[in-house]
């Protein structure tokens, strides 16, 4: 991918993170790191300050000098694992070698991937309860979910002239919700993991199939009858997509 692309696909949450100084940077990590580890191991019921100075070993005053209430907390974290996702993400599909099927495939079975470790799992399930109470994080993982849709969609349509940007979104959006979803049911710890390696494999040959043999037709249809339609003939059309 170019540079160009590269900087439209960027993020910028506009958050200043504390701890400018060396030693108030390593703090700040610490502080950090415990948040983490208190997330994914307790889960934000235990999300307190007064925890996450017990997890990292120091006094309390020590993390409100940078945190001064958890919601400070919740930001800053929340911004240091979604520009850790960014450049992980970019690490791995900006290559300029790579191709557009090759990329897909990758944030396919790269982001199902993830969902076999308990940080990951554990982490996101409890950034996703987060959110349907505290309007930052929802709009944090809104601005997440929005980029890399942007980006799925961007591979979508070099896969598929004839998709429309519309309809790339909405490709995009579902092909983000199937791997997503296997978080749920095929996690870490969650009853179908064995299952994880097959839905990985199973969730790029489909997904990457339909991308590139779909036409508008073919998705106007299914929007027309879904909204009238029974879950029999829903089946019945989806049988008529091209292999």
């Amino acid at each position: 991918m170019t540079k160009s692309r590269d900087s439209e696909l960027s993020m910028d949450l506009g958050i200043v993170r504390p701890g400018k100084s060396p030693h108030g940077s390593k703090t700040v990590d610490r502080i950090l790191q415990a948040a983490v580890d208190v997330l994914i191991e307790e889960g934000y019921a235990a999300f307190t300050l007064q925890r996450v100075a017990a997890k990292c070993d120091m006094k309390i005053g020590n993390v409100t000098r940078h945190f001064p209430k958890r919601e400070v907390l919740v930001q800053i974290l929340l911004q240091d694992i979604l520009t850790s996702g960014d450049k992980l993400l970019k690490k791995n599909v900006y290559k300029p070698k790579i191709s557009a099927e090759d990329a897909l495939a990758l944030i396919i079975t790269g982001t199902m991937e993830g969902a076999k470790t308990k940080g990951t799992t554990h982490l996101m399930t409890e950034l996703w309860a987060m959110s349907n109470h505290n309007d930052f994080v929802a709009r944090r993982l809104e601005s997440l979910y929005g980029h890399v849709h942007t980006l799925i969609g961007s591979f979508v349509r070099q896969l598929n002239a004839s998709i429309s940007a519309d309809d790339a979104e909405a490709l995009a959006v579902f092909i983000n919700a199937t791997m997503e979803g296997a978080t749920v049911l095929a996690g870490y710890g969650k009853p179908w993991e064995p299952r994880m390696p097959f839905m990985k494999a199973m969730a790029a040959h489909s997904l990457i199939a339909m991308v590139k043999t779909i036409t508008p037709d073919d998705i106007q249809r299914l929007i027309s009858r879904s909204l009238h339609a029974t879950a029999s003939e829903i089946s019945s059309d989806v049988e008529l997509l091209p292999e």
